[in-house]
């Protein structure tokens, strides 16, 4: 399955549960909120018109209890109005004269009207004794066509945004692939020989920066493949003038040429395959604490999708109940469906149901903000080392970030401690120096073993801004101190270390204008302080 594919079937099934869970909760809340009032309404009209014909009722003054029926009829929605005695004699009735001559029978609840007449009953009464009984009836088919035109727009309105994220989703889709194929298609141009390769850049996103990264790439490459064309064409020059006169020393020369150029190659594969090896134990460990990082929310987002995958199974469960009882034409039949649906939803605790589906969805979103604010800091971390440009950086938070890179490497055997002063502004490479950090802080964490203690500082002086690192570990003997910053000098277990980190450190030091400092007492710990040149902006 292609990229775009995967992207439009996975927005779009996310979309469409989204709106059908959305779309059903919104429609049902209106069916009972309209329900509800017009069950009020029409037990309120019945009461009050009972009230208000209770004296033409005790004095049999059928002429006012005419005149008040029609009076009430202009109520709207109101069908019909009968007052009759106890015994079913009619005392005064005004409305739909079919509705008048039926069977009446009252009706409990608006959802289960199939008649589109809301039939209600209200008791006349003094003392005890029942003098009369107003019947009324109510037009439920405009609040039952808002409702079914209230389905209609939402089901419209669902449709056409599944369709437009459908539409966006290819989109984005086509332009990720196209891209990428772009670069496919000019790596490839670059495996076959050609070389100075331009990827044409479009936009200020992921992809135009990797983009760029290429065309930079095949640039440099054209301009080695040409100076090592210049190279060749200046030393064959050479060899041909020096052979004409001193062809002893000329041989000579060639063979020393061809050794040193053998010998600086073995270097510089030597060299490359240590620095390459330093990479990935950086990557390493890097990965294995953003792993870890991501697997504690993914592991409870999980765990909340399989919970609302349950609760949706109870919904669905419930809305076949009440497909049922609407299909049942029967009424007693209604009736023993209906009081088997209110067991069941007794027994399922639809409050909790309810009221766990928003803690669930808001647990899983604040997960998904987690895992993204993690990769965003591991993206931010990584792409700034691309840069050579030097900028104003704030080092509190170069150190926070590295800190967060770093946790899972040191959270189980090493207890942290920041103590960051309000410093100036750095002007430097902020990928570089977070690289220096990183270095020092996993030296610390190996250092104290278990249970160690790591004190992390910044601060400033008229001179310098400095951070230092200092963990309570083994120290570092005297002897070794002055050989810590030696290319390939290290202390640690064969396999376990290339001796380029502190190396490396000290090289971006020297280039930034500062300098690393070591104080160690063997048994008592170490301390490493970076010093940078002040700057005017303090960071608050």
């Amino acid at each position: 399955m292609s990229l775009k594919l995967k992207t439009i079937l996975g927005v779009a099934v996310i979309e469409a549960v989204l709106l059908a869970l959305l779309i059903s909760l919104t429609v049902n809340y209106l069916k009972s909120t309209n329900y509800e009032g017009l069950q009020k309404r029409a037990s309120t009209t019945a009461t009050l018109f009972a009230t208000t014909t209770k004296d033409a009722v005790l004095s049999y003054d059928l002429a006012s209890l005419e005149a008040f029926a029609s009076e009430l009829m202009k109520n709207p929605d109101l069908i019909y109005v009968r007052v009759i005695s106890p015994d079913g004699d009619v005392f005064a009735q005004a409305g739909d004269k079919r509705l008048l001559t039926r069977p009446f029978s009252e009706d409990s609840d608006v959802a289960l009207v199939f008649d589109g007449v809301f039939d209600v009953k209200a008791e006349i009464s003094e003392g005890g004794e029942l003098y009369g009984i107003v019947h009324i009836g109510l037009d439920t088919s405009g609040l039952v066509k808002t409702i079914n035109e209230a389905w209609q727009w939402s089901a419209f309105i669902a449709l056409g945004e599944m369709g437009l994220v459908a539409l966006f989703s290819f989109l984005l889709g086509s332009y990720l692939t196209g891209q990428l194929s772009k670069l496919q298609q000019a790596a490839n141009v670059i495996s076959a020989g050609k070389m100075g390769v331009v990827v044409k850049v479009s936009g200020r996103d992921e992809i135009a920066d990797v983009a760029d990264a290429f065309n930079q790439m095949s640039q440099r490459l054209k301009q080695a493949s040409e100076r090592r064309d210049q190279y060749e064409k200046e030393l064959e020059e050479l060899n041909r003038s020096l052979e004409n006169r001193v062809a002893v020393r000329t041989e000579q020369l060639s063979q020393n040429i061809k050794k040193l150029q053998s010998i600086n190659e073995q270097l510089q594969q030597t060299q490359a395959r240590l620095v390459q090896s330093e990479k990935m134990a950086s990557i390493g460990t890097l990965a294995a604490g953003v792993a870890h990082e991501i697997n504690n929310p993914v592991g409870f987002v999980m765990s909340n999708v399989k919970t609302l995958s349950e609760y949706i199974e109870t919904y669905n469960g419930a809305i076949e109940r009440i497909t049922l009882i609407q299909k049942e034409t029967d009424r007693d039949e209604q009736q023993c469906l209906l009081g088997a649906l209110h067991a069941w939803l007794q027994g399922q605790d639809m409050d909790f149901l309810q009221e766990d589906v928003s803690e669930l969805l808001s647990d899983t979103l604040d997960g998904t903000a987690r895992i993204k604010d993690i990769v965003a800091g591991l993206k931010e971390f990584s792409h700034v080392d691309q840069s050579t440009d030097f900028k104003p950086a704030d080092l509190n938070e170069a150190i926070e970030q590295t800190l967060k890179i770093a946790n899972n490497e040191l959270k189980y055997n090493a207890n942290v401690v920041t103590r960051l002063d309000d410093i100036s502004t750095v002007n430097c490479n902020v990928g570089q120096i977070r690289q220096v950090l990183l270095n020092l802080i996993i030296n610390a964490g190996h250092a104290v073993g278990e249970q160690g203690n790591i004190l992390i500082k910044s601060g400033q002086t008229d001179k310098h801004i400095f951070i230092s690192v200092t963990d309570n570990g083994c120290g570092i003997d005297p002897a070794l101190q002055k050989k810590i910053f030696d290319p390939f000098f290290t202390t640690k277990d064969i396999g376990k270390g290339t001796g380029l980190g502190l190396s490396i450190a000290y090289g971006i030091m020297e280039e930034h204008g500062g300098v690393i400092r070591v104080q160690s007492t063997p048994g008592k710990g170490t301390r490493f302080t970076l010093l940078f040149p002040a700057q005017e902006t303090v960071i608050g």
